[in-house]
């Protein structure tokens, strides 16, 4: 089974839906479930996807030596197919667990897979990673 908090959920469908027709593909990374507002059934070390990195960082070093140095490691990707197919296809950047939408880009058009493509069962959180103050 598949944790992830309902807003990170959100967001990537809303990063989706503006990128349409072109596809997206998100890093994601994890925290514990002790460390999240609202994640109390849990087992406090139980993995919950919770954050993702911006799928532009890193675009110009990527785009001068084709590597993606911008981004740090994450657990897992999140990947839109405007077109289909609703499962992980060969062209899609695998991870440990990669989370594949389509439209309309709603909570129920999300599936999550292994990096073989066997189907995860995916069960979304109302819980939130703890704010962090902005330093800029």
């Amino acid at each position: 089974m598949v944790y992830a908090t309902a807003g990170l959920v959100d967001a990537l469908l809303d990063i989706a839906g503006d990128r349409d027709p072109s596809s997206v593909t998100v890093a994601l990374t994890t925290r514990p479930a002790g460390e999240l507002d609202g994640a109390v059934d849990l087992d406090p070390d139980r993995q919950v996807y919770t954050d993702f990195y911006l799928p532009d960082t890193g675009g110009s070093v990527r785009a001068v030596f084709g590597m993606d140095l911008g981004t740090p490691g994450s657990q897992g990707r999140f990947v839109s197919h405007p077109a289909g197919p609703a499962e992980l296809t060969r062209e899609d950047d695998l991870h440990e667990v990669v989370f594949v939408a389509v439209p309309p880009y709603e909570r129920d058009s999300v599936r999550a897979f292994d990096r073989s493509g066997r189907r995860l069962e995916l069960t979304l959180l109302d819980a939130a990673p703890p704010e962090v103050a902005f330093e800029g």
